[in-house]
């Protein structure tokens, strides 16, 4: 036997060799007994379906889920029993934990007074999609409203609130019919305002239109400018021509601009050691 078959039938040993060692630590691997280890857990109540903001629970809105013993859900509730008949003062999605924090009083009811802290008031607005900024005013977005009254002189917008959460978007049924998936526009958007700002919109909502600016939640300032009126926004018009008649005929002479005020010229005078200013027109 040469050189090159004995290096031939090493390698071939080597690999049936290699073959079987592996195969008998398949075996071996795959008759080990499964070692299964016991998590203690607890039940806590989550949420079956997507659920908007005053919805009062029911029975099948609630479902029963495992949670890790070792990480207690704070403020949340063992049982469906404790969930039923409680209005949501913010909305879940499925299979969301349903925590204290996020359900009313049994006794406050549901819908959406309990969601409006104290001192606070609740004022929907009609709007269209235009006015409602395209639809991007969903819950929990923050916005400035503006008002457009109409006068002889062309008519002003400014801004009457800003920076207040929209509640909700969307009629009651509006909100029933987006929770089967379908895109229904909102025509009535609620805001949370303070008791002055509810006035405020009151009354431009009887005086004039309304608009929706859509801001930034992290833009905090409150929006504070003059308003806009028609002249500022198209400029100042040129002055009416002055109707003359001379010699039986009538032509009309525009006026002539008003001089421009006169520069004011300071002249700081020195004389030994006193300074004066005076002023030359």
């Amino acid at each position: 036997m040469n050189r090159r078959n004995r290096t031939l039938l090493v390698l071939l040993f080597a690999c049936v060799l290699a073959s079987g060692a592996t195969y008998a630590v398949y075996r071996a691997v795959a008759n080990m007994p499964v070692r299964e280890v016991e998590v203690a857990t607890l039940q806590v109540a989550v949420a079956a379906e997507n659920l908007p903001v005053g919805t009062r629970l029911e029975a099948q809105h609630v479902k029963m889920v495992d949670w890790p013993a070792s990480s207690p859900l704070e403020g949340g509730l063992s049982s469906v029993d404790a969930a039923v008949g409680r209005g949501l003062v913010a909305s879940v999605s499925i299979n969301e934990p349903l925590t204290e924090s996020r359900l009313a009083s049994l006794e406050s009811g549901a819908g959406l007074p309990p969601v409006i802290p104290e001192g606070m008031r609740a004022m929907s607005v009609k709007v269209n999609e235009v006015i409602g900024v395209a639809g991007f005013t969903v819950p929990g977005t923050r916005v400035d409203v503006l008002v457009t009254l109409k006068e002889r002189d062309g008519g002003m917008t400014r801004a009457v609130v800003s920076n207040v959460q929209v509640l909700t978007a969307g009629t009651r049924m509006d909100q029933e019919q987006a929770k089967n998936g379908e895109a229904i526009p909102s025509t009535v958007v609620t805001l949370l305002l303070t008791p002055e700002d509810a006035e405020r919109i009151a009354l431009a909502q009887s005086s004039g239109s309304l608009m929706l600016v859509l801001r930034n939640p992290l833009d905090v300032a409150p929006t504070e400018t003059e308003g806009i009126r028609m002249a500022s926004l198209m400029g100042e018009p040129e002055p009416a021509p002055v109707v003359t008649r001379v010699q039986g005929q009538v032509r009309a002479v525009r006026p002539m601009p008003a001089p421009p005020e006169p520069k004011i010229y300071t002249v700081e005078a020195i004389r030994a050691a006193k300074r004066t200013e005076e002023v030359i027109r």
